[in-house]
């Protein structure tokens, strides 16, 4: 059996089973037709079309689940035409990436402007959500791939790569006591209301464990997955600030100050993964090295195949 018998009986049935009004419609002739019909119907051992004397009358019974079989298989082989016509266009297409808030504010811009201008063809994606969430959805085929923190580490069926470090920074207004610590301890803070990251984002498991190992309990007033909400009521005066490091600019942040807290609460890695076998464009890899240049082509695509498992910044 073959594409074009396939072809045929779909023709055939689209036709209202007039087989000369298929030929037309593919090009060919209608004794061709008829003939690779037959033929797949012999190779089956069962009738597709029902006949009265030369004349399809309709489907028979095991001809319509053949029909079910045949639509499912051209389009199957429609989608990967579409599919090698994509990837063998390596410099246009889609690209989509699944990843944090404060990722995509804060590391992500500089980045997807110079990977823009390199490829312009390229349609970029940005879809948003806590660090499971974005797993999921490279694990998924929604996303082609996910930048997090750790905690995409150890999702089974990704890959996970160091991109770069970073460390949490309390976050104060100008004039606040805290400014003042020449060496800033977990007690210190826990002396004030605290404003930070929500459970699932940016290290916040980081935060409590410092917390717990020295039997603290600070007073956490808010939580959010967006470092701009809490530098906002940092700024009020409803407490201190604890942020990624990389949210904090300060030429922009000019009412806040910053002291890095990395002693305190340890260092962070941000991390980007992919589905485990996954074919990638060319555009791609040269993202990943844009994001984290010691991720090289080479590199990555050992980890893909299984051969690494260890992997240094």
């Amino acid at each position: 059996m073959n594409l074009h018998q396939f072809r045929f009986v779909r023709e055939a049935v689209r036709q209202k089973f007039n087989l000369t009004e298929a030929a037309k419609a593919l090009f060919t002739s209608q004794p061709g037709v008829s003939k690779a019909i037959i033929e797949l119907e012999e190779e089956l051992g069962v009738d597709i079309f029902a006949r009265h004397g030369k004349r399809i009358r309709g489907l028979t019974e095991p001809g319509r689940q053949v029909v079910r079989a045949v639509e499912t298989i051209l389009q199957e082989v429609e989608a990967l035409k579409r599919i090698g016509k994509e990837f063998a266009a390596q410099d246009s297409g889609s690209f989509t990436i699944a990843t944090t808030h404060t990722q995509a504010r804060y590391s992500l811009p500089p980045v997807v402007q110079t990977f823009s201008q390199k490829f312009p063809k390229v349609r970029l994606s940005l879809l948003q959500g806590n660090p499971k969430q974005v797993a999921d959805m490279v694990l998924h085929n929604q996303a082609d791939l996910a930048i997090a923190t750790e905690a995409i580490a150890e999702v089974e069926g990704l890959v996970s790569l160091p991109c770069f470090q970073w460390e949490h920074m309390v976050v104060v207004p100008n004039e606040h006591p805290l400014t003042r610590q020449k060496n800033l301890t977990l007690e210190d803070i826990a002396g004030y209301p605290l404003i930070t990251y929500d459970a699932a984002f940016a290290g916040r498991n980081k935060i409590d464990q410092a917390f717990a190992r020295r039997g603290l309990k600070p007073d956490v007033v808010l939580e959010a997955i967006d470092a701009d909400v809490i530098k906002t009521y940092v700024e009020l005066g409803m407490g201190v600030g604890i942020i990624a490091g990389l949210a904090y600019n300060a030429t922009r942040d000019t009412n806040l100050k910053a002291i890095p807290a990395g002693h305190l609460f340890g260092m962070n890695v941000s991390r980007i993964a992919l589905k485990q076998g996954a074919y990638l464009r060319s555009y791609v890899f040269t993202f990943i090295e844009l994001l984290a240049p010691n991720l090289s082509r080479k590199l990555v695509e050992q980890a893909l195949t299984g051969e690494r498992d260890t992997y240094d910044i």
